[in-house]
C-alpha cells in the first residue's frame, strides 16, 4: 500500500522508487502484484510515467485513510510503552491564535493537566490533509465543507471589517458600507488558500453591485494588514486582526458585516483517547464526536 502510495503521488517509477529508497524493478513487481490480487487496473502506464484509473483514484483515497489509521495505532502503541500516552497534535490557522484557540487551550489543558499538546499553524488550505493523513489530531480553522473522512463542528463565528491607512477617507467614518468600497484596490487572501474567507468577501461586494479589484494577493493576515499599513490598499479581515496593535491603521466596522466561521475538524476513526476530551472542551456534542 506505501508503495502504491509513493507511486500514485509523484506518477512516476523512478521518483516513486527514489523516495521508497529501493530499486525500479521491485516497485513494479510490487505494484503489479497489488492489481492482481485486488483484480483491477489501478494504473495506465507507459516505460516511466504512470497515471491512475478510476478504481486507482479511489484506493489511493482509501490507501491513505488506511496508512493513517496504522500510522496512529503504532504511534500510541509507542506511546503506551513508553508511558506517555496522552499527546494531542492540533493545526490552527492564524485568525484560531486571535480568536478561540487560546481560551480552547487553557480550557483543554487545566481540564487535562497530564496531556501534552502540540499546537502547529499552517494555512487554512493545508490543514483538512494534515488532519487526514495523520500529521495533526485536530484542527481550529475556517469550514473546508465536505471532505470525506473529515468531520467539523462550528465553535466560533467573526465578522469582517474594513482596514486602512490612517489616512484613507474611510478611515474617518464610524461605519462603512459596501457601495463606499467601489473602485477600491482591495489586498486578500488568495481564493485557493482560504475559499471561505474569499467567498465571504466576494458575496458581500458582489451584493452592492461592485466589481471587486484585487491589487494583491498574500497568504497571511498579518502580511495582509502589513501591506494595508504601506497604503497599498484596504483590505476585509476578521475583525480579529485588530489586536495586532499595528500603527498607521484604522479598523471599521462594515455596515450587514459578512462572517466567517471557525470549526474544530478532526479525522473519522482517530484512535487517540486524548481527542475525544478535547472535542469536548471545543462543545462538540458527544454523539457527533463518537459518530466519527
Amino acid at each position: 500500500m506505501r508503495y502504491f502510495v509513493a507511486l500514485a503521488e509523484t506518477l512516476h517509477f523512478g521518483r516513486a522508487a527514489e523516495r521508497l529508497h529501493i530499486s525500479q524493478p521491485p516497485l513494479t513487481r510490487q505494484i503489479a502484484a497489488l492489481e492482481r490480487e485486488l483484480g483491477v487496473r489501478l494504473l495506465e502506464r507507459n516505460s516511466r510515467h504512470a497515471g491512475l484509473t478510476h478504481a486507482g483514484r479511489r484506493f489511493l483515497e482509501d490507501s491513505r485513510l488506511a496508512m493513517a489509521t496504522f500510522e496512529q495505532a503504532c504511534r500510541n502503541a509507542q506511546l503506551a510503552e513508553r508511558g506517555e500516552l496522552g499527546t494531542l497534535t492540533v493545526g490552527f490557522m492564524m485568525h484560531a491564535a486571535h480568536t478561540v484557540l487560546p481560551r480552547l487551550t487553557r480550557q483543554f489543558m487545566n481540564d487535562h493537566p497530564d496531556v501534552h499538546v502540540e499546537l502547529r499553524e499552517m494555512v487554512p488550505d493545508l490543514l483538512p490533509d494534515a488532519i487526514l493523513t495523520g500529521r495533526f489530531d485536530a484542527a481550529v480553522t475556517f469550514d473546508p465543507g465536505a471532505i470525506r473522512g473529515l468531520s467539523t463542528d462550528r465553535i466560533h463565528e467573526e465578522q469582517l471589517c474594513l482596514v486602512a491607512h490612517s489616512s484613507h477617507r474611510l478611515a474617518a467614518l464610524p461605519i462603512v458600507r459596501a457601495e463606499q468600497l467601489a473602485g477600491e484596490p482591495l489586498i486578500a487572501t488568495p481564493p485557493d488558500v482560504a475559499p471561505t474567507l474569499r467567498d465571504a468577501i466576494l458575496r458581500y461586494l458582489r451584493s452592492a453591485g461592485i466589481v471587486p479589484v484585487f491589487r494583491l494577493e498574500a497568504q497571511l493576515q498579518q502580511t495582509i494588514v502589513s501591506l494595508v499599513a504601506e497604503n497599498l490598499g484596504v483590505a476585509l479581515v476578521p475583525a480579529s486582526m485588530g489586536k495586532l496593535g499595528l500603527s498607521g491603521l484604522a479598523f471599521r466596522p462594515l455596515e450587514q458585516a459578512p462572517t466567517v466561521a471557525h470549526v474544530v475538524a478532526w479525522r473519522d476513526g482517530n484512535m487517540n483517547p486524548t481527542l475525544r476530551p478535547f472535542l469536548a472542551s471545543a462543545g462538540v456534542p458527544e454523539s457527533s464526536a463518537s459518530d466519527s
